[in-house]
């Protein structure tokens, strides 16, 4: 159920995303440490934790937006150095951030296409674009969207993860993050959105989630992995928690039950 070194190492090779060490600071504040984990393909991992455990940091960190103090990053058993979220786009890791960086003023298939739109003889073409939209969202099973000539500003906040998440996807992505996709979204939108986690799932794509919602943590996620204080306490199949145990591991970073510290018993 932990992370310690050997286990991590000898399930290295059959992991998509693996990190040995990851640490990173800022001058003299030590935002994560000593950070171990791994995300297999087709799997929904959820990252869970209070404000300042360093999950930010982390996401950041696999994005190519900061680069790690110390430690390794594994892609498919190869060591990988990301500098730029360019970098991880290349390997096949997308990140849908909470702002999902959408442009109300334009509709769907122009988001989706929005800084690397396909031309024909120096023209937009836009009938191959709206097609691959289309394909797209029906890949993903969102049928909400009435047309992909839709503008994002008139759609509900379902719908816009949904066009997120598809634009990320679009790039051949075998990872994608999630940074709180449920935030502020109603029941029904939240059920939309927690359908497109298992469908991306499905297609043996893996999703990293970030979450502060234990309710569709436990809905979606096969393992959960804890943070605290910069530190992961604990990784394991989402059977070996239930929410109380899931609370004290956020608010404590140990398990009172068991009479140590987690960490320690990694």
């Amino acid at each position: 159920m932990g992370n310690g070194g050997s286990e991590v190492e000898t399930s290295a090779p059959q992991s998509l995303l693996g990190m040995r060490g990851l640490s990173k600071h800022f001058g003299p504040v030590q935002a994560m440490q000593n950070v171990d984990l791994e995300v297999k393909a087709g799997e929904v991992l959820a990252l869970i934790g209070d404000n300042g455990a360093g999950k930010s940091t982390l996401i950041k960190t696999i994005a190519g937006i900061w680069a790690p103090s110390a430690g390794k990053i594994f892609w498919k058993g190869k060591e990988v150095h990301i500098h730029s979220p360019r970098d991880a786009a290349d390997l096949g890791i997308a990140t849908v951030y909470q702002d999902l960086a959408l442009c109300d003023n334009l509709d769907i298939v122009q988001n989706m296409y929005l800084g690397r739109e396909e031309t024909r003889l120096g023209i937009l073409n836009e009938i191959e674009m709206e097609i691959t939209t289309r394909k797209t969202l029906a890949d993903l099973s969102v049928t909400t969207v009435k047309s992909a000539r839709q503008l994002v500003g008139s759609l509900s906040g379902g719908q816009r993860q949904a066009v997120a998440v598809a634009r990320a996807v679009m790039r051949e992505s075998e990872m994608v993050i999630l940074d709180e996709p449920t935030a502020a979204l109603g029941v029904s939108q939240t059920a939309q959105v927690l359908e497109l986690i298992k469908t991306l799932s499905s297609q043996g794509i893996a999703v990293l989630v970030i979450s502060h919602n234990l309710v569709d943590v436990f809905a979606v996620a096969d393992r959960i992995a804890v943070m605290y204080l910069g530190a992961m306490v604990h990784t394991g199949p989402i059977g070996d928690y239930d929410t109380a145990s899931a609370v004290e591991l956020i608010t404590t970073g140990t398990l009172g039950r068991a009479g140590t510290s987690v960490s320690s018993a990694l």
